[in-house]
């Protein structure tokens, strides 16, 4: 059993580093002729079936726009092989560059909606918007998964999460405990 450890303060500021949602993804979008790629640690699964992620998305990002008005994007997972390129996106804006052809990322045509899929990232997961209430006062967008790609292999893929201050932090290593968990609770 771990024994208990002697913890300081924290300032709330400095919580996202402890509770980071899950990888850091690339969000593409399009809408009319433009489209857009970005990189988004703010999201969260909510429920399972139907599939839903929410995504925090601020107001002055270009994607913000086109997914507004699109109702759609894809929701893409990069590994760490993609950590210069993902630095690189989310530190530039889509309104005066095109990503894609700046950091040699390659846009494939999704099947069920318009914003591409990054072809270089682990999965891809096409996205339409399910709940648009909190839009307005969160920047909270809830999407509906309504088709998924996923490379065959590694099954665990190192993928990468943000810590804050310029840090992420690699996932990949799994440990299992399936044994102790109840049948329908996997």
């Amino acid at each position: 059993m771990a024994s208990p450890r002697r913890k300081i303060d924290l300032p709330v500021s400095g919580v996202r580093r402890y509770l980071e949602p899950g990888p850091i993804v690339l969000v593409t979008s399009a809408h009319g002729d433009q489209r857009n790629i970005m990189t988004m640690g703010w999201h969260t699964v909510m429920e399972f079936t139907p599939s839903l992620v929410g995504c925090v998305i601020a107001g002055g990002n270009h994607s913000f726009g086109l997914i507004r008005r699109s109702k759609e994007c894809v929701i893409n997972l990069p590994t760490t092989a993609l950590t210069d390129q993902v630095v690189g996106v989310g530190n530039t804006s889509g309104a005066e560059i095109d990503k894609f052809e700046k950091f040699k990322l390659t846009p494939h045509k999704a099947h069920e909606v318009n914003a591409p899929l990054t072809a270089e990232c682990h999965a891809s997961f096409e996205c339409r918007l399910a709940d648009g209430s909190l839009i307005s006062k969160y920047n909270f967008f809830i999407f509906e998964v309504v088709k998924g790609h996923v490379a065959a292999s590694p099954e665990h893929p190192e993928t990468l999460h943000y810590t804050g201050d310029g840090v992420f932090m690699i996932a990949g290593k799994v440990i299992s405990r399936r044994s102790q968990f109840r049948p329908g609770m996997l």
